[in-house]
This record gives C-alpha cells, structure tokens and sequence, in this order.
C-alpha cells in the first residue's frame, strides 16, 4: 500500500486551517504531520515553521498573500516540500516572487479549490465565446463573509479571467469593478464585477450574461468550508509527484491539456 502523503498545515489556527485539518483526519491518501501559524502564536502541538517544513512532503497555506509568498520561498530555499497555496490578493510582484519560488519546487495556487467552480470557468468560458459582446454583457456576482479583506475574490477573478479568455481579450482591459455616481451607460465588452461583504457567507459566485430580450446565469454555492480543504488535500497529493512549476486547480483535475 502506498504510504499517505505527510503534509503540513500552515496557518493552523485559522477557518481553512481548521478546515484541512479536520479533512486529513483519517484520510487515506494523505496525514497531517504538523502544524504551525505565526511565531507568536501558542497552541497544542504547534511547532516552528522549520520544524513543519522537514517534516512534510507538501504545506497546505490559506493565510495572507505576503506570508504565503514568504513561505513558498523558505521551501524553494530548501529544495521542497511542496505548496499548495489558497491565499488570494496578491499583487503582480508577490505572484512574480511565487514564480521565481515555481523554478525549483511544485507550487499550486488557486483562488478556489472547488471542483465545481472549476467546471464552471470551462462554462463560463464556453458561453462568453458563443455569447458575442455586442449582444451580451458579462457580469460576476461574489458573496463572502465580513471578515474576507480582499475584493473582488479571487474565485471571481477566476471566472472574470474565463470570460475573457473566451472573448479572447485582456482581463485588466475590460474590468469594470467600481460604479458610483452618474457612470454613463454601459461599455461594450466590459466585464463587470459586483461585491458583496456580509455575515458568514462561504462563498457565493454567479455569472450572468445579459442580452436585451434574455439572461443567462452560471452560479455556484458553497455551504461548507470543508469542500475547499478537500480540494488543497487533494492539489497536495498530486503536486508532491510534479516536477517544479506555478500550476493551478485546472492542472490538478487535468482540465488543462
């Protein structure tokens, strides 16, 4: 039998990092071997970071975009374990850093760990190439909880970046995420996003396309935090055999060809 893949939680006590805990309990592929948060944190069975990192094959990180970047180049430095990050917000240099971070380890990162928000993107793809822009409009709806710091979340980004993908246009080009005021009507093409911060919401994301006489909507609902850490458990098991690279959930599901 195959031996379980020793995988390290950082930020343990946090939602997500309860979360993957919670999952590797008794899972079949994969163990929990230690856990660690800030160094200032106190808590039972944490330990250091460089205590974690030797003990594991793979880390599994839902922090902050700075300490995730931080983290995937103390492994890279030491040649392994792996990555798995599900931190979102990062800015072009911290997701630059991550890629220099790419060339010597495994690193996947994605803003959603969902198989179901990963079968929407090819949706949402697949509509956006049909639908043209000069009959429909795109908008992303996200819902999250009052505690999420950064907007819109990296789950609409994901299927903001689908749907341009499938018009085969630049993302940052036609992004509208802010209306306030007289704005004027409508700009052909654009791809709006429309935010929501409230309450424990998990996550809620829609897309909906628009025409005059018609309106189509792609949507996904989480109702437990556990299918994200279900997702980064499984990215983990996968990425510990992958040569060094930035992959993404659509590599782990082989979505990506």
């Amino acid at each position: 039998m195959t031996k379980p893949v020793n995988i390290a939680i950082a930020g343990a006590l946090g939602r997500m990092g309860q979360a993957v805990a919670r999952t590797l309990d008794g899972h079949a592929l994969a163990r929990a071997v230690a856990r660690f948060d800030r160094p200032e944190a106190t808590g039972e069975d944490l330990v250091t970071r460089d205590v974690a990192l030797e003990a594991a094959q793979a880390v599994i990180d839902f922090t902050l975009p700075e300490a995730s970047v931080l983290l995937a180049e103390a492994c890279a430095a030491r040649g392994g374990p792996a990555v798995v990050i599900g931190s979102t917000g990062f800015t072009p240099d911290q997701i630059a850093r991550i890629d220099v971070a790419a060339t010597k380890i495994a690193i996947v990162r994605s803003g959603n760990y969902s198989l179901g928000v990963n079968m929407l993107m090819g949706l949402v793809k697949q509509a956006a190439a049909a639908l043209p822009a000069s009959e429909w409009d795109i908008e992303v709806f996200e819902a999250h909880h009052k505690r999420k710091i950064d907007a819109p979340s990296g789950t609409a980004l994901m299927l903001g970046q689908a749907a341009a993908e499938g018009r085969g246009v630049d993302l940052e080009a036609v992004s509208d995420r802010g209306r306030d005021g007289v704005t004027g009507p409508r700009t052909e093409g654009d791809i709006g996003f429309s935010v929501v911060r409230g309450g424990g919401i998990i996550g809620e994301h829609s897309v909906l396309f628009a025409g005059e006489e018609e309106v189509l909507t792609l949507s996904h609902s989480a109702s437990d935090r556990g299918l994200f850490a279900r997702g980064a458990v499984a990215a983990a098991v996968w990425a510990v055999s992958q040569p060094p690279g930035h992959y993404d959930m659509q590599d782990v599901l082989g979505f990506r060809r």
